[in-house]
């Protein structure tokens, strides 16, 4: 039998590749530049107990994990509404020199607050940069490439989770922590250069819809009442009682920029949005004191320590990747539950280990038991978010549920410093506070995933 070539398929078009000459360079400089800036987060998670202990700002430690998330979500409503309206070259070219300012002021700061300051302004460029990127991606590529570079995405946090931790605690120990923030400002520029000509070739946009300044002045007052918050929260006597203040105002934001009923897991999308909000306050107020605790308690050098967050980063992306895998055989509604479950094990575990004096091991494994939890509930949060939405509140639904999770990840640290201080000064344990409250907004995730399939 002869097999002959239709004649429509001679002069097919060869298939359109991430690495094609017309997509090469963007593609692995938008990668170099979601990789530098989760290399970024992973190395400065390792070597921040190192830089408190250093500036003498251990009461600053939980803030200086807030401020980026905070102000990230500024960065986030003003960037996506500036690039709806003139396209988003503008905003990324603003976004990467505050990023990278951010970095410098990191690098030379000579006291913890200006450290926090720098993590302020490094926030605003990276929540900007992230929704920049987005855009770039449908501005430039095909939409049957979209999907590729998504994952490339993904793959590009991955990677900083396998050798940032080592990687930082070499920087630290050679040369100092101070260039753990100054070198990624010359990689950032590296990637900068890259993605120039795909940017050059944008047009600009000449959009006349607006987006309502109400929205972009309430995220602002959240993200400065949540870190408001921690340095009020921390004081005594009158200062104290702002602090209460001060968590009414975040709770006032959260309910103008989130749907109706989010914040009392009302069901179905709204409960989707707080359980995403939830899981980040949880894991995220736990990540940020597992190395602290494992280099405090028992002993751990920066580089053993960051082994938790390598460990944590390739069981995310398993999990992730299994869930995936699964599709519609588990319901979003099912991995949700599942996810916020193994989280609720997970900080429960990291607690019990950490009351009964057990072994940097089993910290290290209660801690890896909640990365399963995230990466097996976190992106179904998305996909639930998508199916409950229209077209005409698709977006302010995604946005709803990046702000749950910048913000809902910067409020549990702010609370989380409150704790760590007020139990240092009455003698208490302090990291066991900590986890307690950790666990406690895990608790509160499994209930509100509880709530999440449709009315």
């Amino acid at each position: 039998m002869t097999t002959t070539v239709p004649s429509s398929s001679a002069g097919r078009a060869p298939r359109e590749r991430l690495l094609s000459p017309a997509y090469a360079a963007t593609t692995v400089g938008m990668f170099a530049l979601v990789a530098f800036a989760a290399f970024e987060a992973t190395a400065v998670t390792t070597v921040m107990p190192t830089v408190a202990r250093d500036l003498d700002g251990i009461g600053l430690y939980a803030l200086s994990f807030a401020a980026p998330l905070a102000s990230g979500v500024v960065g986030m409503v003003a960037a996506g509404a500036r690039s709806d309206r003139h396209g988003p070259v503008g905003p990324l070219a603003v976004a990467l020199v505050l990023f990278a300012a951010g970095l410098v002021v990191c690098g030379t700061a000579p006291t913890m607050e200006v450290l926090v300051a720098g993590r302020v302004v490094q926030g605003l460029g990276a929540g900007a940069m992230t929704v920049c990127l987005y855009v770039v991606v449908g501005l430039v590529f095909p939409a049957v490439l979209q999907p590729a570079v998504f994952a490339s995405f993904a793959a590009a946090w991955v990677l900083p989770s396998l050798f940032g931790p080592a990687i930082a605690a070499f920087v630290a120990h050679a040369i100092g922590w101070r260039w753990v923030f100054l070198g990624v400002v010359a990689l950032v520029a590296a990637s900068t250069l890259l993605i120039l000509p795909a940017l050059r070739g944008l047009e600009p946009r000449t959009g006349s819809a607006e987006t309502p300044r109400s929205r972009l002045a309430w995220a602002a007052v959240g993200a400065t009442a949540v870190l408001a918050l921690e340095l009020l929260g921390s004081r005594s006597g009158p200062a104290g009682l702002l602090g209460l203040l001060a968590l009414s105002v975040v709770v006032v934001a959260l309910r103008r920029l989130l749907p109706a009923g989010a914040l009392l897991a009302r069901r179905g999308l709204p409960a989707v949005i707080g359980t995403r909000g939830l899981l980040s306050a949880s894991f995220f107020c736990a990540e940020a004191y597992i190395v602290f605790v494992l280099q405090d308690r028992w002993g751990l050098t920066p580089g053993t320590a960051g082994l938790a967050l390598t460990a944590v980063g390739l069981v995310w992306a398993g999990s992730s990747q299994v869930q995936s895998r699964l599709g519609a055989r588990v319901s979003d509604v099912t991995a949700m539950r599942w996810g916020t479950a193994l989280v609720l094990v997970g900080t429960a575990a990291l607690l019990a280990v950490v009351v009964g004096h057990g072994s940097p091991v089993l910290a290290m494994t209660a801690y890896v038991v909640a990365g399963a939890g995230m990466g097996f509930g976190y992106p179904r949060t998305g996909v639930a978010m998508l199916a409950a939405s229209t077209d005409a509140d698709r977006g302010f639904n995604s946005s709803a549920l990046s702000i749950a999770d910048s913000l809902g990840g910067a409020l549990s640290l702010s609370l989380s410093g409150i704790v760590f201080g007020a139990a240092t000064r009455a003698g208490v344990d302090p990291f066991v506070s900590v986890f307690a409250l950790a666990g406690g907004l895990a608790v509160l995730g499994v209930v509100t995933a509880s709530r999440t399939s449709p009315s």
